[in-house]
């Protein structure tokens, strides 16, 4: 079962200033994200989680929403989705992709991703298979994914990124004459990854391959994330991976797509159980408080207020 509607062509004054600059400068030459030095109104409770596909939305959407009882941000994180992992059948490796609607996001920061980060949601970069065959399963050596692993943890830093999301589907192992999964694939790759940016973010999405893969030669990359989540929307399922409750998301609502009372039903078993994240899908514009206040309220304790 596929997550419904996902398509592959897919942080006050320093932080004022950071923005100014990368206003007046190409979004592109940024190293790092602004620091987040704005007071950040707080929240009790899970993080949640907002996949937005920026083929058709825009990322300034997650910074939309707001806590009507303490003002806090109703999203934590916002994830670009997605760029892809391609396959270039000449050099026979694997080369990361950003399609136009995602490379527009990523080249106008300072508007996408800067406002967002200044209001202390961090930003997340998805990575997807595009059919070719490249997978993060499948590297046939420890020299190919480290390869990648530099050229993610590259991007994380020229576009002052937060972390990097792995969505192990629509790679289609074995197209171009590419390798089917191995075992030691994707925990190499995590690990260089990991080793390339210490402090940044890096979540599972729960699915494919590559998270059946997570072990290799007595090396567990599992504590090497911080976050994973059930990417099967409208149901509740624990990832397999060893993270601690609060880096897991059992719940999974496509927004507008999963009805609001199974929305309120797995925030609820969320707080219930314990788990510290809570994954949203397809955020697009508009005013969606609506169907936000479904989860918002077993979670927080409060509505959501929308800010155009």
């Amino acid at each position: 079962m596929f997550k419904s509607g996902r398509v592959t062509a897919r942080r006050a004054a320093l932080a004022l200033l950071a923005v100014a600059a990368l206003t007046a400068t190409a979004a592109t030459t940024a190293a790092a994200a602004p620091a987040n030095t704005a007071a950040v109104p707080h929240k009790t409770g899970p993080i949640s989680v907002a996949y937005v596909e920026v083929n058709n939305n825009s990322m300034v959407n997650v910074g939309k929403y707001t806590l009507a009882n303490g003002g806090g941000n109703v999203f934590d994180i916002g994830v670009i989705f997605a760029a892809n992992i391609n396959y270039n059948t000449t050099t026979k490796s694997a080369y990361l992709y950003f399609n136009p609607q995602v490379q527009s996001v990523l080249d106008n920061a300072a508007t996408q991703i800067r406002p967002l980060q200044a209001k202390g949601i961090k930003v997340m970069l998805s990575i997807l298979g595009n059919h070719q065959g490249a997978g993060f399963a499948n590297f046939p050596s420890q020299a190919a994914a480290a390869a990648f692993a530099k050229q993610l943890s590259d991007a994380v830093s020229k576009y002052g990124l937060d972390g990097i999301d792995f969505d192990d589907e629509y790679a289609e192992y074995g197209n171009n004459g590419t390798g089917q999964p191995n075992a030691s694939s994707f925990v190499q790759l995590v690990t260089a990854l990991r080793n390339n940016m210490p402090s940044k973010l890096i979540s599972l999405y729960n699915i494919g391959p590559a998270a059946s893969r997570t072990v290799y030669n007595g090396v567990d990359v599992g504590p090497k994330f911080n976050y994973a989540w059930n990417p099967y929307y409208g149901t509740w399922g624990v990832p397999s991976i060893n993270l601690p409750k609060s880096g897991l998301s059992p719940a999974a609502i496509e927004i507008n797509g999963t009805s609001t009372s199974t929305a309120a039903s797995l925030a609820k078993q969320t707080v219930s159980g314990g788990y510290g994240v809570f994954l949203t899908y397809n955020l697009g514009a508009g005013d969606q408080h609506s169907y936000i206040n479904s989860f918002t309220n077993p979670l927080y304790g409060s509505n959501s207020v929308y800010t155009p």
